[in-house]
């Protein structure tokens, strides 16, 4: 059995780190450069990066691999390195991993790939696959437990990758994937939390749920919505993920900060999980104090059943609405 669905099977909940590129801006990454180059550049601050949520009680970290497809790579003329910093993101995961006296679990992050699909956009099917089958390869190189598909909108997208990951030659890895609901309770392209249940379930993933997107209540809204479907499906319950952004962003003093505190998240975190959600984490402007306030709540407070049986009537709730974006999605923060 993989260590994530040991991990699983033995705990109520897992919390999983919180925003990479959130850190990687407070270590000094420029608007506009590479944060996988910094694999290779800066390995230390990576790891530094990691440790700091694991030492906040993280049990999940995400490789700084993010946007690390030759797709996105491009854009700072890396396409032809897409092995060597998948390979060197995951092996600086793994070097923290291994230092700390517990198991943690290493995911691989995956990241969208920038483009639009056929028929709407220009980039084939195949096209994507190949590309995400590059991706995974170095970060299985590298030592990840699990690969993790994040921040997608497209369900075509996610297959792709899927099925990238499926075609290595290496013995299979767990897969976990999550979508953002930012554009009024759907994807960019329409998709509904409980389509995104009912279509990445066939795929059999170890785990699903959403990320990213608007602050706490839309993610809130996600679960109780995957959570009534899989409950009332029938079928084995599916774990799900909450990685909500640390609020939204606002503009303080010129500086562009995102309202949620660690009390909020800490809050948040025991709401989530009690509407059902077993792996819950942080993304765009949140650090390791945010992930420490999180695990204190989650430590400190009883599950309530009650609230997440209550969740069995969230299908006909509408998720909370957010604001459109523009589909070439900005790098996780």
């Amino acid at each position: 059995m993989n260590l994530l669905e040991t991990l699983l099977s033995t705990n109520d909940y897992l919390l999983a780190d919180g925003g990479m590129g959130t850190m990687l801006m407070s270590a000094g990454l420029e608007q506009g450069n590479s944060p996988e180059a910094w694999n290779v550049l800066y390995p230390r601050r990576i790891r530094a990066i990691h440790r700091g949520y694991i030492e906040a009680g993280a049990r999940i970290i995400l490789t700084n691999s993010f946007g690390g497809t030759h797709f996105r790579l491009k854009l700072h003329d890396l396409q032809d390195r897409v092995f060597e910093l998948n390979r060197a993101a995951a092996e600086l995961a793994r070097a923290e991993a291994d230092a700390a006296d517990h198991p943690i679990v290493v995911a691989g992050s995956i990241g969208p790939s920038g483009e639009i699909l056929q028929p709407v956009g220009a980039l084939s099917f195949e096209e994507a696959r190949a590309g995400f089958a590059k991706q995974a390869a170095g970060l299985v190189a590298g030592g990840v437990d699990v690969l993790w598909i994040e921040t997608m909108s497209d369900l075509n997208e996610v297959r792709a990758a899927v099925e990238g990951i499926r075609s290595l030659p290496t013995p299979p890895l767990p897969v976990v994937t999550t979508m953002t609901f930012d554009t009024n309770g759907r994807t960019m392209m329409g998709v509904t939390p409980v389509q995104a249940l009912t279509t990445l379930r066939c795929l059999e993933p170890l785990a699903l749920g959403g990320n990213c997107g608007n602050g706490p209540a839309e993610i809130e809204g996600v679960v109780q919505a995957m959570y009534a479907a899989d409950q009332s499906s029938g079928l084995r319950a599916t774990p799900l993920v909450a990685k909500s952004n640390a609020g939204i962003p606002e503009y303080s003093n010129g500086e562009l900060r995102y309202n949620g505190t660690p009390a909020v998240m800490a809050r948040h975190a025991v709401r989530v999980r009690d509407y059902g959600a077993s792996i819950i984490g942080a993304c765009c402007g949140s650090t390791p104090a945010h992930i420490l306030a999180m695990a204190a709540a989650l430590a400190s407070t009883p599950i309530n059943r009650t609230v997440m049986e209550s969740a069995l009537a969230a299908s006909n709730r509408p998720v909370a609405a957010g604001r459109p974006r523009s589909r070439r999605r900005q790098r996780k923060e």
